[in-house]
């Protein structure tokens, strides 16, 4: 066996089915059918459906970019070596210390969700359980994930595609149901702007519902820092994330209107994510025992995203560990599942620090609010910059593979629809309909500061000691000789 064989990640581990699913479940469908895009009905109202499309619209051009990077730089870095290739190592090496950090705590944010839906449904349920007995949950499902983890990634994948197609199963069935239900109340107009909430102004109305809806769609490049465990990952990954952005947009397309049309468009503006007016609450009320699966649906999003985003999250440190740029040893790999484990290690010990101390510190639902705004702002942020980077890498390859539509059109695009959404996640009174934060959800700015900061520290001492380390962020593993193994076995050692 070559050195890179021997050390890497496990090569031709898994193809297109489980990767479509990586990303997939990482957008986390029914938890955000149920829970964030009913957001948007505070100011779209019965026009939200058009919100939604539109959100597809505008995220389909960031998924692009994403799409053709990660064809053309197949790497565990993924965002950070698009961002090395297409602006500067530099700025590589800050998106990807910015990606890890947030990466690995979505998996308590999900976990967190886990715990207080489970609890207080059961609470409703049967009063005699404890609303406030929710971090069992939260920790069982952290155990649930590092297992799947350590097993390797056909192990963890295979477990979040079957997670991801049972969630949904369930809601394209319970939205056939209830689009059979509306019958003649059926209608295209939820496309128009005729039923947003009074005082939006028909538009604005639209594209403020928008905005809180393209939040639903982050997670759609979560099957990039796969790329090296993938069967033909150049073809693969592009299908991959683009066939997950387009697959899951459609899919809110559907479970949008079909809840809109049942529920009615000119009262859903007071629809949201709980009580009677809320995916559950319909469930409860019209159809018996079937909002069991709704809630299973619910639950069984919140593991599936936090084991998708745990991959990203130790692939990404393991990439960026074998070129030193993070501690060696986050790149060592199990003799024989070929997984990160001692970045699975951290990813846990991060998950249950983060899940009892924001929990219990704060209550799990602000802790929850509070790590969502500072993932949410980074991540749109990397969005932004890997839709620069897109531009810059083809612009620097040349006419040949250059096409200034997908390449320069594309990229400005998304990233106009994509600074609303982040002036709207950090609270920033840019728009009339943004909210400010209240403390301790607005602690997230200065911690996401913080750990900037920090990293500019980290990157200027190793541009001092060790300028090839930052130079190698912009490696493509995929791309070099078998003799080079060696070189990253010992990269990964040291």
């Amino acid at each position: 066996m070559s050195g890179e064989a021997a050390s890497g990640l496990r090569r031709d581990a898994i193809g297109l089915r489980e990767v479509l699913f990586q990303s997939i479940t990482a957008m986390a469908p029914a938890a955000a059918v149920a829970a964030s895009i009913p957001s948007g009905a505070a100011f779209a109202g019965g026009s939200l459906p058009l919100s939604v499309l539109i959100a597809l619209v505008a995220c389909l051009f960031t998924a692009s970019c994403v799409a053709d990077l990660a064809r053309e730089l197949p790497a565990a870095g993924s965002v950070a070596t698009y961002a090395a290739r297409g602006l500067h190592p530099a700025v590589g090496f800050l998106v990807g210390w910015g990606y890890v950090f947030v990466e690995a705590l979505i998996p308590p944010l999900l976990l967190l969700q886990l715990g207080f839906t489970t609890a207080g449904t059961l609470h409703e349920e049967w009063s005699s359980y404890p609303a406030d007995l929710w971090w069992p949950w939260s920790l069982a499902g952290a155990a649930v994930i590092a297992v799947a983890g350590y097993l390797g990634v056909r192990a963890s994948v295979r477990f979040g595609l079957v997670l991801g197609v049972f969630e949904v199963v369930v809601l394209l069935v319970f939205a056939g149901w209830l689009i059979g239900r509306a019958g003649a109340d059926n209608t295209l107009s939820v496309f128009g702007t005729s039923h947003t909430v009074d005082g939006q102004g028909g538009i604005s109305g639209v594209f403020a519902g928008s905005v809180y809806t393209v939040l639903a769609f982050a997670g759609f490049e979560a099957a990039a820092p796969l790329a090296e465990e993938t069967r033909d990952p150049r073809r693969t990954m592009h299908r991959a994330v683009l066939g997950a952005a387009l697959g899951i947009g459609l899919f809110y397309v559907v479970t949008t209107y079909a809840m809109t049309v049942y529920f009615g468009p000119d009262r859903f503006g007071t629809f949201g994510a709980s009580g009677a007016a809320s995916w559950e609450g319909v469930a409860r009320a019209s159809f018996g025992l079937f909002w069991v699966l709704v809630f299973l649906a619910v639950v069984n999003s919140t593991i599936a995203n936090a084991n998708a985003c745990a991959n990203v999250s130790t692939r990404t440190a393991f990439a960026l560990a074998r070129i030193r740029v993070l501690p060696g040893f986050l790149a060592r790999l199990h003799p024989t599942y070929r997984s990160p484990v001692a970045g699975i290690a951290v990813q846990s010990a991060v998950a249950v620090g983060a899940i009892l101390g924001l929990g219990f510190g704060y209550d799990p639902v602000t802790a929850f609010l509070l790590l969502a705004t500072v993932i949410v702002t980074v991540v749109i942020g990397v969005y932004i910059v890997v839709n620069l980077a897109c531009a810059g890498y083809f612009l620097r390859r040349g006419r040949a593979t250059l096409k200034p539509v997908r390449h320069l059109l594309f990229p400005l695009l998304g990233t106009v629809a994509f600074v609303p959404a982040l002036l709207t996640a950090a609270g920033v009174p840019a728009f009339d309909f943004v909210t400010r934060l209240a403390a301790p959800v607005s602690y997230a700015g200065p911690v996401v500061g913080v750990w900037m900061a920090a990293g500019v520290v980290v990157l200027v001492i190793l541009i001092r000691r060790h300028p090839d380390r930052i130079a190698d962020t912009a490696r493509v593993h995929l791309d070099e000789p078998v003799s080079a193994g060696p070189r990253q076995n010992g990269a990964a050692q040291r």
